[in-house]
């Protein structure tokens, strides 16, 4: 998991973990949303694909639902941006606990309203207000997830969506297999093949749990991936905010303490060298410090 400073952009147990979780997740997350109002939610290219059909029925209010909903799949996407990938080009820690928090906020919030009937029937046709709430709530969720996974693993792990992964992987294969004759070390080509493998595996497995626990359940069965975000954010916290350790600056017990007659002698030392070589080389006095220099002397 996240240990100190770690990132959980390296290929660690505890971060493979992590990702492994997340598809898992989102397969659930897909399913549940199909099974309740019968549209994808992981990803946005089905939304397009709805669009340009109900563009050309007689009622068009549902073409602009689907062109708006995939806007919040990219909201999440920036959010994520803000708490990770800017932060990590600035060189500074992300704040994972805030990505993962929010996924567990909204997740509750999806199975709140679920239970307490405000999606209405689970499963029933799709209606313009209820469902679409339910449809922006998960698609921002899945924008936040999957930025932040994209982000960390540097583009090579995406897990709410399948294509990216499969795609990447058939490219990682032949790249394996073809190694001998590319002259390559492709040791994190394969770290990476097993990561898409294993993505695509838990992702599997998710719409198979999340497709049996919403058959029995209907949208109490959001409790898994309440559940798994659940156990995530609090990891990431307590990682992050309790357990973080900045790193200190330790400076040798020499520098501590100036009044160490070896100290003052190797340092008086090694100024007469620079100023010996200095003078071969024809160039100014490389020691400007008039205090340091009468501080030595002393």
């Amino acid at each position: 998991m996240l240990y100190g400073n770690e990132s959980i952009s390296h290929y660690t147990p505890g971060n493979i973990s992590i990702w492994m979780s997340m598809a898992f997740q989102a397969g659930i997350l897909n399913i549940g949303g199909f099974m309740a109002v019968h549209r994808f939610v992981s990803h946005v290219t089905g939304f397009a694909t709805f669009f340009g059909y109900e563009i050309n029925q007689t009622d068009k209010s549902h073409a602009f639902g689907m062109l708006a909903v995939p806007l919040f799949f990219l909201l999440g996407c920036m959010l994520s941006a803000q708490l990770v990938d800017i932060r990590l080009k600035l060189h500074k820690r992300p704040k994972y606990y805030i990505t993962f928090g929010l996924i567990f906020f909204l997740l509750s919030i999806v199975l709140g309203l679920g239970v307490f009937g405000y999606f209405g029937k689970f499963g029933e046709p799709l209606e313009l207000s209820r469902d679409y709430t339910l449809l922006i709530l998960l698609c921002l969720v899945c924008g936040i997830q999957n930025g932040t996974i994209t982000t960390v693993s540097k583009s090579v792990i995406r897990t709410t969506h399948l294509t990216g992964v499969t795609t990447d992987l058939g490219i990682g294969i032949i790249r394996f297999l073809n190694r001998r004759k590319l002259n390559s070390n492709f040791g994190n080509e394969s770290e990476a093949n097993l990561m898409r493998v294993g993505i695509i595996f838990f992702f599997g497995l998710g719409s198979v749990v999340g497709g049996y626990a919403f058959s029995q359940l209907g949208y109490a069965g959001f409790f898994i991936p309440v559940l798994t975000s659940g156990l995530l954010f609090f990891s990431m916290l307590y990682f992050q905010i309790f357990k973080y350790k900045p790193t200190a600056i330790i400076l040798p017990s020499t520098l501590c303490v100036p009044q160490n007659i070896a100290f003052r002698s190797a340092l008086k030392n090694r100024l007469k060298a620079l100023n010996f070589l200095s003078k071969c080389l024809d160039r100014s006095k490389l020691i400007e410090n008039k205090k340091l220099t009468k501080w030595i002397k002393e």
